[in-house]
């Protein structure tokens, strides 16, 4: 059993199956989302390519009425727009 506030990004990632996932063509992303593990209590969702403002809103929403506690938040220096989710 896992602990109390503990959260997998195989969990978010069944969540967002039924949007495309980024994946690496070795030169570039292919457009979509992708999930990294932050710690044991957190997981990042990104979204690579165009339309990166609204496909983290529809994510956000998706991760939120599945019951995660989802905030949007900024890579330090003005980087990456990414989802922190967490168990509430």
């Amino acid at each position: 059993r896992l602990m109390p506030g503990v959260i997998r990004a195989a969990a978010i990632a069944r969540i967002l199956e039924p949007y495309p996932p980024s994946e690496w063509t070795g030169d570039d992303w292919l457009p979509g989302w992708r999930a990294e593990q932050s710690g044991r209590r957190q997981v990042n969702v990104f979204h690579d390519g165009p339309g990166e403002q609204d496909s983290l809103e529809k994510y956000r929403l998706e991760l939120q009425a599945a019951g995660y506690c989802v905030v949007p938040d900024q890579q330090p220096g003005g980087g990456r727009r990414r989802l922190h989710i967490t168990r509430p």
